[in-house]
């Protein structure tokens, strides 16, 4: 092994690390996924759940691709719930409880009969660089492994501080020590690092909880997936739980305020604004008594009980207390109090589309180095990562998904454009086409492109080709299909839609808000007749395309016009600081990113619509 040349190394088995392995080589790249704790790969370092409001789209997206996520997911969860169905289709966003030591073992199954793969654990502590090029790895041994690209997935173990009140150690997660050494060494080649936190509350014993005092939140009753392959749907689901924290828990944990990290300054890094701890949420929401706490199981056997919206760094004395005057909590046994931890990350502005580092060539960044949080996040920048790096040493095209065609690409896009300076977490809000990148499409969006990329076999483009056709062939039928108010008038009445005095197309029927095509069929049993002989999917892929067509076809323009943008390629590097008519943040801004096109640039922070048409005047456009 020493002396192997491998194609891709990847340092960090973490959710970013398992999906770049995975993706490189399957693609057909010899790869050596190096981890300082065989036991911990894919570990869930937080709360046991996939998905969610976006990163829901982006655990589908991963699947359609040909990545792991979304299998891995649907083999191991104990719970699945479609959120924001009250909502528009755009919103809706599927989320998995997940077994966490399922989780992991699957994933490590998954890789270990994975072709292609070394595994190798022990710490990196250096990269090897020659003539501006990645050569490899050195490890904390001294042992080298060579490659043709390495892929950075260390996630919170650089430099990682761990603070519990007073107390703080290095680590890079409970009980698993910091990575050091890479850090110095890059800020040496001359990139610019910066840290972040995140948090963490403690676990319970679910044996000495009163559910009989909480909210039960059941999953749904006919539960989806993830994958667009053949996983098995649940059959069981384990309940989660709600309770809240009340005024005697905020007195409670405002005693050990003067022993917080947080407000003590010890901590320097920025935390996630969307995730904050319980003792942040007291100070910033002064006028609230009360939070909500989501009580998660950890799995089906065991009895450890993730308390989601607790988390916290203060003392564990406080943390303890504080837990045990929360409703169903008063006996509760605590395992292990909450903790945050500080990193190093590399704000992400020195990064390619590509996730390649523009300093070091064939080195490539994934995970939370780049300065995102949560591991589906992570996840679908492993993936980029791993395809890029196969593809670029082996002179292939490279792959970038635009902000047209993926939550990937809007999140990818976001960091190296605008950067971040605290943890970035994908929002539906983000993405500006967001009618286009639903979660019920992400098979239709980017099936063929994984298949051209070699990751999604062809069983799944036959599958996609079969809904693609059925979609159409509904669509077809629902805009041709003559309904008379004798048929439709009573249901029309009972939905408190207006009735019809002559004959309507179903499909105009449909863009009604509160009709949809259940209630065409019901009505109607010839096109419940009709609608027997396709996909369920293929039904209400169709049913959305007819109710939103006006707001879809007036994104794909608006999409169109975008990419107009991206075809003005800025084929050199242009001497931006003698541009005079461009702003002085523009020139500074387009210096340090370099963008490769002229829709790139224009959406750099601080890059404004007169200083786009200065650079189109430049470059003759």
């Amino acid at each position: 092994m020493y002396t192997e040349n491998y194609d891709v190394i990847v340092v960090g088995a973490g959710h970013a690390g398992c999906e770049a392995a995975a993706a490189a080589a399957r693609m057909g790249s010899k790869v050596l996924l190096v981890t300082m704790n065989m036991n911990t790969i894919a570990q869930m370092s937080c709360n046991p759940a996939m998905g969610g409001v976006a990163k829901g789209q982006i655990v589908r997206e991963i699947d359609a691709l040909g990545g792991q996520s979304g299998i891995v997911t649907d083999k191991t969860m104990i719970q699945f719930r479609m959120l924001n169905l009250s909502k528009g289709p755009a919103m809706w966003s599927p989320r998995a409880q997940s077994d966490r030591m399922r989780f992991a073992e699957e994933w490590r199954l998954n890789l270990e009969q994975t072709a292609n793969i070394d595994f190798w654990q022990e710490m990196a502590s250096a990269i090897l660089v020659n003539n501006g090029r990645v050569a490899g790895i050195q490890t904390a041994l001294g042992i080298e492994f060579k490659s043709n690209a390495v892929i950075l997935t260390n996630g919170t173990f650089l430099n990682g501080i761990i603070h519990i009140g007073e107390k703080q150690f290095g680590g890079g997660r409970a009980a698993e020590r910091a990575a050091t050494g890479i850090t110095e060494q890059l800020i040496n080649l001359g990139f610019e690092a910066g840290r972040m936190k995140t948090g963490t509350p403690p676990r319970v014993d679910g044996r000495s909880l009163d559910y009989s005092r909480m909210e039960e939140q059941k999953g749904d009753e006919n539960p989806s997936k993830f994958s667009y392959t053949d996983t098995k749907p649940l059959q069981d689901q384990r309940s989660c739980y709600i309770t809240y924290t009340s005024t005697k828990t905020h007195e409670i944990l405002k005693t050990g305020f003067e022993k917080s990290p947080m407000f003590q300054g010890r901590i320097q890094g920025l935390g996630p604004r969307y995730c904050p701890s319980i003792e942040d949420k007291i100070n910033r929401f002064a006028d609230k008594d009360r939070h909500q706490i989501f009580v998660e199981p950890e799995g089906w056997s065991t009895v450890e009980i993730y308390v989601n919206g607790f988390s916290s760094s203060l003392p564990e004395d406080v943390q303890f207390k504080a837990l045990r005057s929360i409703a169903g909590f008063e006996n509760a046994k605590m395992f292990r109090p909450g903790y945050a931890i500080e990193y190093d990350y590399f704000p992400p502005t020195q990064l390619k589309l590509t996730l390649e580092t523009k300093l070091i060539e064939n080195l490539y960044f994934a995970g939370q180095i780049n300065g995102t949080t949560g591991y589906e996040e992570a996840a679908c920048q492993g993936l980029m990562a791993g395809i890029n790096a196969h593809n670029k040493i082996h002179e292939k095209e490279h792959f970038i998904l635009k902000r047209s065609e993926a939550y990937i690409g809007v999140l990818i896009d976001d960091l190296v454009n605008k950067g971040t300076e605290e943890p970035y977490r994908m929002f539906t809000s983000r993405a500006e086409h967001r009618i286009l990148l639903r979660q019920d499409n992400a098979d239709i969006r980017l099936t063929k492109k994984g298949y051209d990329l070699g990751l999604a076999d062809e069983q799944r483009l036959v599958k996609v080709n079969r809904k693609i056709s059925e979609t159409k062939d509904i669509i077809d039928y629902l805009n041709n299909k003559s309904i008379e108010p004798s048929e439709i008038n009573a249901i029309l009445q009972d939905l408190n839609s207006a009735p019809i005095s002559e004959k309507v197309k179903a499909g105009n029927l449909i863009k009604r808000p509160n009709v949809d095509i259940r209630h065409i069929a019901a009505a109607l049993p010839a096109v419940g007749t009709y609608l027997n002989k396709y996909l369920p999917e293929s039904i209400e892929q169709a049913s959305i395309a007819v109710k939103y067509a006006s707001y879809i076809d007036k994104e794909n323009v608006m999409a169109n016009r975008i990419e107009e943008l991206e075809n003005y390629i800025i084929k050199e590097r242009l001497d931006y600081k003698n541009m005079p008519a461009l702003s002085k943040e523009a020139r500074e801004k387009l210096l340090k990113i370099n963008p490769e096109t002229i829709g790139q640039a224009s959406r750099i922070s601080g890059v404004s619509p007169a200083d786009i048409s200065v650079l189109m005047v430049y470059l003759g456009k």
